[in-house]
């Protein structure tokens, strides 16, 4: 009986928390989309992207610099804050359940600097992939991502037996070092133009963006997303160690390779559209897991949300904190993040010493 109500009790948290997570993304997307330097009331926000994506014919009513701002500047910049920072999220969500730590996310294991290079490559020579147009961009980043990732853990084996996160974080951080210095090599070798647009690239922004952009990530998000959801069983067999799972009847090493691609996918498409975004894939996944537990059939979709949604808000924040000039967004999330991680890597040393 007590493990009944016990177990109700979860159920009805982890309800509750669906429904404020959705509660969450709506009013950032509105917060968003209506505080700026011009203040278009809710309404009429809600008529533009109603009339647009259903075609109810309200927008003669509507002054069309006010459709202009928030369908083609403002809407888009919202969506790719949320396409981002759900992606990063769930990438970071990913790779701590893989990893059996909270302390894992594409940016402290490499993957994101591996994608960062990816992308300066394509910036810097102006190239494409034949067949492939716009799409160079974020499947140069993707494959440069997976590249360092198997890189780090090539280290680690070489270095160690076990796969200690302190010798990952480690193995990340050289490779993040040397990927750190070739990309200021490319930027020392650039004209005046290339370079401020591959700095400005690298501290992580949306802004200047637009519906191109949120093109290029949402079928690289979507692919990566059901990628991780339909392996949520393989997370959660891997939480018991490879060597138990493995006798639970699952393929480790296939399930590996898939959760190993779906997270490159979303961290590799997110770098490409907006920069080095970081602490996003650390933090969130790991106050999402302290509400509804180690369960990934919970953890994926909720660090989906709340991901999306903290982004969108610390988009709102840089833009508006020192109004008319922007902060980038990767330093409004490493002034949150920094913190957050030394206080988990804190917390895990005095776990293990107990």
């Amino acid at each position: 009986m007590q493990s009944s109500s016990i177990r109700k009790f979860l159920i009805s948290k982890i309800t509750w928390f669906y429904c404020i997570s959705g509660g969450l993304v709506v009013a950032a997307a509105l917060l968003g989309l209506f505080i700026s330097s011009v203040q278009v009331p809710v309404p009429t926000i809600l008529h533009i992207i109603l009339d647009k994506t259903l075609g109810l014919g309200w927008l003669e009513s509507i002054p069309k610099n006010e459709e202009m701002i928030i369908w083609n500047i403002r809407l888009p910049r919202v969506l790719l804050a949320f396409c981002v920072g759900a992606s990063l999220a769930l990438a970071g969500a990913a790779f701590q359940g893989l990893l059996r730590n909270p302390l894992a996310d594409p940016y402290t294991i490499g993957v994101s600097s591996g994608a960062s290079l990816g992308a300066v490559f394509v910036l810097f020579f102006q190239f494409t992939i034949i067949g492939l147009g716009s799409f160079t961009l974020p499947v140069m980043a993707i494959i440069s991502g997976f590249i360092a990732l198997f890189i780090v853990f090539g280290l680690v084996r070489l270095s160690s037996r076990s796969m200690a996160i302190e010798t990952i974080i480690l193995a990340g951080i050289i490779v993040s070092a040397f990927i750190g210095a070739v990309v200021s090599l490319i930027i020392s070798l650039s004209d005046q133009d290339n370079m401020t647009q591959i700095i400005y690239w690298l501290y992580g922004s949306v802004a200047m963006r637009g519906w191109n952009h949120v093109g290029l990530i949402i079928p690289f998000m979507l692919l990566g997303s059901l990628i991780l959801f339909y392996h949520y069983r393989e997370l959660n067999a891997l939480a018991l160690g490879e060597e138990a799972a493995d006798h639970i009847g699952v393929d480790v090493k296939r399930g590996k390779m898939f959760i190993l691609f779906g997270a490159s996918l979303l961290t590799g498409a997110s770098v490409a559209v907006s920069g080095s975004i970081g602490f996003v894939g650390l933090v969130i996944p790991h106050l999402v897991r302290l509400i509804t537990g180690p369960n990934h059939r919970h953890v994926l979709p909720l660090s989906l949300l709340v991901g999306g949604a903290f982004l969108v808000l610390a988009d709102l924040f840089s833009r508006t904190i020192i109004a008319p000039k922007e902060l980038p967004i990767g330093v409004i999330t490493a002034l949150i993040g920094a913190p957050v991680f030394a206080i988990l890597l804190i917390r895990e040393r005095i776990g293990r010493r107990n």
